[in-house]
């Protein structure tokens, strides 16, 4: 099979496209032949190994190498083949998942059974693939950390790009009021997803315009978390998502330095990582759910064939994308 390769950390030169084994699904594995993957700041994060103070730390970067070698983790596709004990999937059936230990840049992977959901019936595969890692963590960020209810007032700083796309419906379908952040050019997308007020931040500061809020969802920027206490209410949530990036030290410098302040205030600084989520199959569902009802749909900025992942990437790292960029396989 045909897999992107990373050897060494680097520009999107360095994903060698290659012809590697297929894998075999073990106990409890599905393979799935890929039709559709997702590209987002994790990659390039991973692929660059940045920031450096990362490498350091445990997770997913090694200190001179990659750890993880096939980057890529959101898929949708048709299940190839089911290793022992696998009961809940058959061959042909379509579907969907997050790959916590990526893999998703080839056009087959193995995944547990307990980490693959029934993909929508409603969407392509390209907008399937669009879904689990950024509505995963919109759902973690709304519904775990924030604790959004109806009634709540939540602010989502970054509601164009990926995450914030499905964050601004998730509010809404948690029956939230909700006001999204973004560009001038972005104003109308955002208004469309349902957002009761739309600020654009080049025309003005959220932090000084008087409005307070329970849960502020902080997806980009470089504002520091005493600027975000700002617009909190006493007991208000700020939930932190990625963040400006630097070579060295940001965003992990300014989420950990907020998630020590939040320690002697009433408001609290919380990081949402899905990656490290135990249920990821019960999320996919509860995604499903909303899709199929119609209240969550992902926003797709563009889509790539397979042979282009390097350009999908460089264009992913420019940072403008709204919504998804997606791979087709």
């Amino acid at each position: 099979m045909k897999a992107y390769v990373l050897r060494s950390y680097g520009s999107p030169d360095v994903l060698e496209l290659r012809d590697i084994d297929r894998p075999a699904p073990g106990p409890g594995e599905v393979l799935v032949r890929v039709r559709a993957a997702s590209v987002q700041p994790a990659d390039w994060h991973l692929m660059r190994g940045e920031p450096y103070v990362s490498r350091l730390m445990p997770g997913f970067l090694g200190l001179r190498k990659p750890k993880i070698t096939i980057l890529g983790a959101d898929v949708a596709g048709v299940v190839e083949a089911t290793g022992p004990g696998v009961t809940g999937f058959a061959t042909g059936d379509e579907v969907y998942a997050m790959l916590a230990m990526g893999g998703g840049f080839a056009e087959y992977v193995c995944v547990p059974e307990s980490e693959l959901a029934p993909k929508p019936a409603t969407l392509s595969f390209e907008e399937a693939a669009a879904v689990p890692l950024a509505a995963g963590t919109a759902l973690l960020a709304l519904r775990d950390q924030g604790g959004v209810r109806p009634g709540s007032r939540v602010l989502v700083n970054g509601a164009s790009g990926g995450v914030g796309t499905f964050a601004v419906q998730l509010g809404k379908a948690y029956g939230a009021h909700v006001t999204g952040v973004c560009s001038t050019r972005n104003v109308d997308l955002v208004r469309s997803l349902g957002a009761d007020e739309v600020i654009d931040y080049t025309k003005e500061d959220f932090t000084r315009d008087g409005q307070v809020y329970d849960v502020l969802l902080y997806i980009a920027g470089n504002r520091s978390f005493a600027e975000c206490r700002k617009v909190l209410t006493r007991k208000g949530v700020c939930v932190m998502i990625g963040g400006a990036a630097t070579r060295w030290l940001q965003p992990a410098g300014r989420v950990s330095a907020a998630l020590a302040a939040s320690a002697f205030v009433s408001q609290k600084a919380a990081l949402t990582n899905v990656l490290a989520c135990r249920d990821n199959r019960g999320n996919l569902d509860e995604l499903t759910e909303l899709i199929d009802d119609g209240r969550l749909a992902p926003v797709v900025d563009r889509v790539y064939d397979f042979g282009e992942l390097p350009a999908a990437v460089r264009y992913q790292e420019e940072g403008h994308a709204p919504g998804k960029v997606v791979l087709r396989i």
